[in-house]
């Protein structure tokens, strides 16, 4: 009698590799990313002080802090603090306090109010040993893959530019149609309130998906193609978004200061956007600078393309005026119209959406991502990967077993 043949079980490693590759779950693609929970923070601002709030010590050190902020001046980069003793005392006593080291997120809900606690303690870790500032925003960037149904487009002329198709593709997007059209009626009437206008305009760029708001800002134009560069810089309603009178530099940055969401903005963007050496070096990767970057348009401190033809980016600001603080005040404006690190993240982006439509893809809906890690070289990556590049190594275990 013949016995049966038991199948052998698969050894653990030929499990482990059928799980790894297996294709990933499928994200939502087309929506903004979610409203970050305080959970989900390292250290919220928000949940710290409720910490404080249960330490009759903190919590009394810490509403000492905030009764200062009226002798408190807000030093900027060439100014010291100059600083009571009693606030000098309540810092000193919040400095071993989970406070010190907590942090904000450009997405969450509350935000206004954690960045007030940020700076109010921002304060008790500068106190008597001045330091440059340094971002509220706690330093972390996930990617999702971003799908794109492009066989809508087919409504618009072959050769239309770039910035018309970025348009587009927001239209047909439910969420960034809503929230463009929004800022768009804003700064947009025969008498535009500026504040109004501004935000919705961070607004927009604050709850849209990034890579549509990327798209509609940062779409490449063809050389002598001036409509495509215009529509390009009418992205943020210049003529109600900015100033009509351009401000001193140094005036503006003062203002923005005034303002803790529009300072986070700023500090972030310095933290993010900042070369290290003359070499070019830059601090952090080019999707940090460009998300910084992007922060900014709303405030006090919206930047915009400097004309049509071509992608330099500035402030609207003049440094006339500035008498001995004519350097600090070019620096200020340099820092936006002669950063290598900010051109070079927003050359490298403008590559990677003209490749989108340069691909001759299989099928009109796919979704893409964008690498912008240390290495600046932007590429694209399918979603799924090659069945067959997958499958092999598998197959090759199998037949050996």
């Amino acid at each position: 009698m013949v016995r049966p043949l038991n199948p052998r079980p698969l050894p653990p490693v030929v499990l482990m590799l059928l799980l790894l590759l297996l294709p990933p779950s499928p994200l939502p693609l087309a929506a903004g990313d979610p409203l970050p929970t305080e959970s989900r923070l390292m250290n919220s601002c928000l949940q710290a002080r409720r910490k404080c709030q249960a330490d009759p010590t903190c919590s009394a050190a810490y509403h000492h802090l905030d009764s200062c902020t009226s002798s408190i001046s807000t030093p900027l980069p060439s100014e010291e603090p100059s600083v009571p003793a009693d606030c000098l005392e309540a810092a000193q006593q919040l400095r071993n306090s989970s406070l010190i080291g907590c942090m904000c997120h450009r997405r969450m809900k509350n935000q206004v109010a954690c960045l007030d606690i940020y700076w109010t303690v921002h304060r008790a870790r500068s106190l008597g040993n001045y330091e440059l500032d340094v971002s509220p925003y706690e330093d972390r960037v996930t990617s999702k893959p971003w799908k794109m149904n492009l066989s809508k487009l087919n409504m618009l002329k072959p050769d239309s530019d770039l910035c018309l198709k970025f348009a587009m593709l927001c239209t047909l997007n439910d969420k960034c149609d809503r929230l463009r059209k929004a800022y768009g009626e804003a700064c947009s009437a025969p008498h535009c309130q500026r504040h109004v206008c501004l935000r919705q305009l961070l607004t927009f760029f604050e709850k849209a998906a990034e890579p549509h708001a990327q798209g509609l800002l940062l779409c490449p134009c063809a050389p002598n193609d001036r409509g495509c560069g215009e529509r390009r810089r009418n992205t943020i309603a210049p003529n109600c978004a900015l100033p009509p009178v351009a401000p001193n530099c140094l005036e503006l940055r003062r203002l923005c200061f005034s303002d803790p969401l529009c300072r986070s903005r700023l500090v972030d963007f310095q933290t993010h956007c900042h070369p290290m050496d003359i070499l070019g070096t830059c601090a952090t990767e080019q999707s940090r600078c460009l998300r910084a970057y992007l922060g900014l348009i709303g405030t006090a401190m919206t930047p915009n393309f400097v004309s049509n033809v071509n992608t330099s980016v500035a402030l609207s600001c003049t440094c006339r005026g500035s008498g001995n603080l004519q350097e600090e005040c070019e620096q200020l404006e340099g820092f936006f119209s002669h950063n290598p690190c900010l051109t070079e993240a927003i050359a490298a982006k403008m590559r990677f959406h003209s490749q989108l439509f340069s691909q001759d893809w299989p099928h009109p809906t796919f979704a893409v991502m964008a690498h912008q890690n240390e290495n600046p070289a932007v590429r694209l990556q399918p979603w799924v990967p090659s069945l067959f590049s997958c499958t092999l190594p598998l197959i090759l275990l199998l037949s050996l077993w």
